[in-house]
C-alpha cells in the first residue's frame, strides 16, 4: 500500500482536472479506501476484544473482505450517492477521482487491487514494493520506507513541485475556493479567515512531505531496517503476494472484467446517472453586495441585499453578481450598472 502519496496525488489531480471539482472531495476520495480498512488489517483491541485478520491482504484487497473497496466500481458507486444525496456534482466527480486514484496507486505494491471485480477477482499488481501489512503498522512502515516504496512517495513529493502552482494562494482562490461550497462555509460559519483557509489547504502537503522524511529516519535509524532498492523488496521482509494466473487466464479474466466493468458503467449511467447530473446544476461562487460572501444552493444567513431580512429568509436576489476569479472571496462586489 502506498503511503504518503495518497496526501500529495490530490494536489496533482486538481490542477490537472480541466472541469470545476471539489478539491477535499478528492482528498477524501484518496483517503477512503483506507479509512475504515487500515486500522483492522494491522488489528486492534478494544474492551478486552481483538480482532486480527489472519491473512491481512486477502481481507484487504481481496474477496470476501473488504477489497472491494480498492476497486473503480466502488468509486462510481461513491459517486452516485453523493450525487443523490448531496446534489453536488463537484464532490462526486472529486470523490470518484480520488478514489479510482487511489486504486491505481495501490496497484504498484505486491498484492495490487481488483481492478475490475466485481466481474472478476484478478488482482493487477507490478510488484514494485513488498505488501507487509500483515507485520502490523510498523513492521509496514519499515518495509515501505526501506524499499522502493520510499521512490515512490518522492516521485509524488517532486510531481507536485514541480506543479508548485497548486500550491499558491492565488490557485486556491482561483481555483479551488470557488468550486466548493465547504470552503464558503467554513469562512462564514466557523470565522475562519483567507489565511487560515490557506494553511488549511496546505496542510496535506506539508503532512505528506514530513511524513516521507520522518517515517524514513525512523526506519534506518530505529528499526534498522536496511534500505533494498531491488524491485519488489526489501528482501528481509516476508512480503504478502498473490496467485499468478498464466497469461491466457490473465488476458480471459481482463477482457471479461474491462468489458463487464465499462458496460455496467454506461449501463448506470442511462438509468441513473444521467438524471442525477443534469438535475445537479453547478454549483456557482457568487457575491452578495453589502453582505458577505455566500454561496448559491446553500442556506443564506437572513440578509438581503440591503441588511434586512427577505421574505424567505435567505440571500436576495438583487445585487448577486458572480465572483470575479482571483477575486478574495470576503472582497465587496461593486453594485452592477
Amino acid at each position: 500500500m502506498s503511503w504518503a502519496a495518497h496526501e500529495l496525488e490530490s494536489y496533482i489531480l486538481h490542477g490537472h482536472t480541466k472541469t470545476k471539482v471539489s478539491y477535499l472531495a478528492i482528498l477524501l476520495g484518496c483517503f477512503l479506501p483506507d479509512m475504515g480498512t487500515k486500522g483492522t488489517v494491522y488489528g486492534f483491541s478494544i474492551f478486552g476484544y481483538s480482532f486480527k485478520p489472519e491473512h491481512a491482504w486477502d481481507y484487504h484487497r481481496g474477496w470476501p473482505g473488504v477489497g472491494f473497496t480498492h476497486t473503480p466500481m466502488w468509486g462510481v458507486v461513491l459517486a452516485l450517492l453523493v450525487l443523490w444525496l448531496f446534489k453536488s456534482r463537484e464532490w462526486a466527480l472529486g470523490l470518484l477521482i480520488g478514489q479510482w486514484a487511489h486504486a491505481l496507486t495501490d496497484c504498484f505494491d505486491s498484492v495490487g487491487v481488483m481492478l475490475f471485480f466485481p466481474f472478476t477477482t484478478q488482482h493487477y499488481s507490478t510488484g514494485m514494493w513488498a505488501y507487509a501489512a500483515q507485520e502490523g503498522r510498523y513492521g509496514d512502515a519499515a518495509a515501505y520506507y526501506g524499499s522502493l516504496g520510499l521512490a515512490w512517495d518522492l516521485f509524488w513529493l517532486a510531481m507536485l513541485l514541480l506543479n508548485w502552482r497548486t500550491l499558491r494562494p492565488s490557485y486556491f482562490f482561483d481555483k479551488v475556493y470557488p468550486a466548493d461550497p465547504a470552503w464558503g462555509w467554513m469562512r462564514r460559519r466557523l470565522r475562519m479567515s483567507d489565511r487560515f483557509l490557506v494553511a488549511l489547504y496546505h496542510a496535506y502537503f506539508l503532512y505528506g512531505a514530513c511524513r516521507i522524511f520522518a517515517w524514513t529516519i525512523w526506519a534506518q535509524t530505529s528499526e534498522d531496517a536496511p534500505m533494498d532498492w531491488t524491485w519488489g523488496g526489501p528482501y528481509w521482509v516476508d512480503k504478502a503476494t498473490v496467485d499468478h494466473p498464466s497469461a491466457l487466464e490473465f488476458a480471459s479474466n481482463t477482457l471479461l472484467g474491462l468489458t463487464g466493468l465499462l458496460v455496467l458503467c454506461w449501463v448506470t449511467w442511462l438509468a441513473v446517472g444521467r438524471r442525477l447530473w443534469w438535475r445537479t446544476p453547478p454549483f456557482t461562487q457568487v457575491e452578495v453586495v453589502g453582505v458577505p460572501a455566500v454561496e448559491a444552493g446553500l442556506p443564506g444567513d437572513g440578509a438581503g441585499p440591503d441588511g434586512g431580512a427577505d421574505q424567505d429568509g435567505g440571500a436576495g436576489v438583487e445585487g448577486v453578481v458572480p465572483l470575479a476569479a482571483g477575486e478574495a472571496p470576503g472582497a465587496k462586489a461593486q453594485s452592477a450598472t
